[in-house]
């Protein structure tokens, strides 16, 4: 990877994908694009695209799922794996398609 590539980092400010980012930057990297979820809702396969096509990624990192407490995990386990599993169709569709 060329240091001045542009990498999204999907998860940007969870515990795995800060660490990812924080290493990017330490290695020299400085074109390092995140979204909140807030921003951008990885579920959703048309945000996902116009990101896609508005900032045009040469790499992409995963880090990103909907996560939970304990409580939480255990309350809705269907749903968060099926969150999960949707973020990752989205952006993996999305990125070998770019």
């Amino acid at each position: 990877m060329d240091k001045n590539s542009k990498v999204f980092v999907a998860g940007h400010n969870g515990l795995v994908g800060s660490a990812l980012v924080r290493a990017l930057r330490g290695e020299g990297f400085s074109n390092i694009v995140g979204r909140r979820s807030s921003e951008l809702d990885l579920r959703r396969q048309q945000e996902v695209e116009d990101f896609f096509s508005f900032e045009k990624p040469e790499y992409v990192i995963m880090a990103a799922a909907k996560v939970g407490g304990i409580w939480a995990n255990n309350t809705y386990p269907a749903q968060f794996l099926y969150d999960n599993l949707v973020i990752n169709s989205k952006l993996f569709s999305t990125s070998i398609d770019k």
